[in-house]
């Protein structure tokens, strides 16, 4: 992700995936810089680099700045459901209860098979404390 920064430093699409990946590497604070950067240049493609620059928002724990590039987002690609689990994620660390089930809800729309026990397994986050964090609030949003 840093070489496509390097080669592409005016696309939006590079900075978000690198914030994204260092989000999940637990640097919270490069990850923010990059979220930002990401916002601040166009995008390749319409609004496809901020369910990158959301998930980096809400891994550094600042969920109220996740929701609007989350769901921006999911106006134009309704049906990814990373961004639908990030949302019902953030919205129950919010304590929007209502709305984390609604994500939730949309979550077993897209993949009625859903199960914690295999995003645990394949969520590439490194700090088990996030990851914890993340399956519990994904738990009282509704999932199992």
């Amino acid at each position: 992700m840093e070489l496509a920064v390097a080669i592409h430093p005016d696309l939006a699409n590079g900075y978000a995936s690198l914030a994204y990946t260092l989000g999940c590497a637990g640097r919270s604070e490069d990850a923010l810089q990059m979220a930002e950067q990401a916002l601040r240049r166009q995008p390749q493609n319409a609004d496809e680099h901020l369910v990158n620059v959301g998930a980096a928002y809400a891994l550094a724990g600042r969920p109220e700045e996740a929701i609007a590039p989350l769901k921006q987002y999911l106006t134009r690609y309704p049906n990814v459901l990373g961004a639908h689990l990030t949302l019902a994620a953030v919205y129950r660390e919010l304590g929007k209860e209502a709305e984390a089930q609604a994500e939730a809800a949309e979550v077993l729309r897209l993949n009625p098979n859903f199960s914690l026990e295999v995003h645990k397994e394949r969520a590439p986050i490194k700090d088990p404390a996030t990851l914890e964090r993340q399956i519990a609030v994904l738990r009282k949003a509704g999932l199992k």
